[in-house]
């Protein structure tokens, strides 16, 4: 592929000190190239040089961009088009050179390139906090002359781009980190850029919200056939994601060529801790301290349904509350959930980066949780004379357009384990056309089409056959696969938890008497436990 950018010789000088001292490197068109490097090593001075947006006072070198440009309207494009008509107005794209050094930063031709740049900064989201997911892209649609009904289309196939479609709906800043850097790429694509920037964009996000980032960036880098130098202390983002790597310390490229090379020279050099591969969760998204229930009781005094437990769940987490019945996890479930107050002790859920007190009454506390939370019942409630898509849009008033909502409806089905073929054609169909586990999954896709964060499913196997409950597992799996959503299983099915839960949780006479791997946590059930649990599936 041809040169697309060239630095030579790059320094810049801050008060005496040289952020950058000689750099050189060439960038060609539709590579990835990573920056390693320590903190204070150069890498973010670099990629704001890269951006061409603000000016240096002490800075030489050359950073060139090598385009296609079309002499008559000004429009830009990567250098392989040269030759190619214009899209705007016909012209033949000529070869064009600029130099970021010697441009002004009000040159009108620096202006049109750094239109086409999109950037990704660490924790800096710059997003519209109060206004939901979908209006945050509209925005930046209108912003280049997208309007009404197509900014809205256009708006949701960005969302898609970056995996997101199922947090439209919510408010910006109640996202997670990871969440927000998906948006804030989703706006910058509305530039159809040349180059992305990407500066520490997981730098702060643990493994499994990075992970998610990483895939919306790739797909984006390869859909749009943009450049990337991405920078990172982590030499697992690089190795992974780069075609070619440099390291710099203290402003000078000390290492170039194959990422793993320079991963592996970077960490001769630094004393760090190498992230693990196989995380495949987050932060904690609930947390309980000390919580209990008490009832009194005309036969029994008081009961003790829920006593002094604690325990938190991640974020991504497939969690377990097992027990035979009468064992609180029930109890704990409805707490968990907000249809129960707590006796006593504590119940957080994050909202976005935020802790919400679930004891606390009020839309600015338990109330701005449970909007973000799914309760799938036993005996789940479908509108059985309504059509499936019917009881995914207009029976929870979901707020799109038709064609929209199909479209919404569809990914949604897709994420509870129906094949995209599948989902649309059971769209029209009545729910009580389908067989037991398809309506399961439909009741699924129901409660995740309110783009929930966290879904707790109450005995989701209840007396169902093998084949229906493979069906279940296998669209819980594929929903926690898809769409990131954490689960909390309350079951007595051992089995069932066994094969699905990532930790599980187990209860026995309002106490939690054992939490970890579900083998071995089950492993502590009584015979007398294991009889009655069978017999209460």
């Amino acid at each position: 592929m041809p040169v697309f950018i060239e630095v030579k010789n790059l320094t810049v000088d801050f008060d005496g000190l040289k952020a950058l001292k000689n750099v050189n490197l060439k960038i060609n068109e539709g590579e990835v190239v990573g920056i390693l490097g320590k903190s204070g090593s150069g890498k973010t001075i670099l990629m704001h040089v890269l951006r061409g947006t603000e000016s240096f006072e002490n800075i030489s070198g050359e950073v060139i961009y090598h385009l296609a440009r079309c002499e008559k309207c000004g429009y830009i494009e990567r250098p392989s088009r040269v030759g190619q008509k214009c899209p705007v107005c016909g012209e033949t794209l000529e070869s064009f050179k600029a130099d970021f050094i010697k441009l002004s930063l009000y040159d009108p031709v620096r202006k049109d390139i750094t239109k086409r740049i999109a950037i990704m900064l660490q924790r800096t989201f710059a997003l519209y906090g109060d206004e939901r997911v979908l209006v945050n892209v509209i925005n930046s649609l209108n912003e280049i002359g997208y309007k009404g009904d197509d900014a809205m289309k256009k708006a949701v196939e960005l969302l898609e781009e970056v995996n997101l479609s199922h947090r439209m709906m919510h408010v910006a800043r109640e996202l997670s980190g990871g969440e927000k850097q998906r948006v804030v790429l989703a706006r910058q694509l509305v530039r159809n850029p040349l180059l992305l920037l990407a500066d520490e964009p997981t730098g702060t996000l643990d493994p499994m919200t990075a992970k998610l980032v990483h895939e919306a960036i790739i797909k984006a880098v390869k859909n749009y056939d943009m450049s990337m130098v991405l920078t990172s202390h982590w030499p697992e983002v690089i190795e992974k994601l780069a075609d070619k790597a440099i390291l710099l310390e203290n402003g000078e490229v000390v290492q170039e060529g194959n990422p793993l090379e320079v991963s592996a020279v970077f960490m001769q050099s630094a004393s760090m801790v190498r992230q693990d591969r196989n995380v495949l969760v987050g932060e904690p998204i609930i947390r309980v301290r000390n919580l209990s229930k008490r009832y009194i009781s005309v036969d029994r005094g008081v009961v003790r349904a829920v006593d002094n437990i604690s325990f938190e769940v991640k974020e991504g987490e497939i969690f377990g509350l097992v027990g035979v019945s009468g064992a609180g996890k029930t109890t704990t479930s409805k707490i968990l959930m907000g249809i129960l107050p707590p006796t006593s002790g504590e119940v957080e859920v994050r909202i976005g980066d935020e802790w919400v007190d679930m004891t606390k009454l009020g839309v600015d506390n338990k109330g701005r949780a449970t909007k973000y939370m799914g309760f799938l019942h036993q005996e789940y409630g479908l509108y059985t004379h309504s059509s499936v898509i019917d009881n995914l849009t207009e029976s929870i008033s979901l707020d799109l357009p038709f064609e929209l909502g199909v479209r919404k409806a569809v990914i949604t089905l897709k994420a509870a384990g129906f094949e995209e073929d599948k989902a649309k054609s059971i769209l029209p169909k009545m729910t009580d056309e389908m067989s037991e586990g398809e309506r399961h999954r439909i009741a699924l896709a129901q409660v995740l089409i309110k783009e929930p964060r966290i879904v707790i499913m109450d005995e989701p196997t209840g007396t169902m056959d093998p084949i229906t409950k493979v069906a279940v597992t296998n669209s819980i799996l594929k929903a926690r696969e898809e769409i990131g959503e954490t689960f909390v299983i309350v079951s007595h099915d051992m089995d069932f938890v066994n094969e699905i839960c990532d930790r599980v949780a187990l209860m026995r006479d309002g106490k939690i008497v054992d939490i970890g791997q579900p083998k071995n946590v089950l492993s502590q059930l009584t015979e007398e436990e294991k009889i009655k649990a069978a017999e209460e599936i």
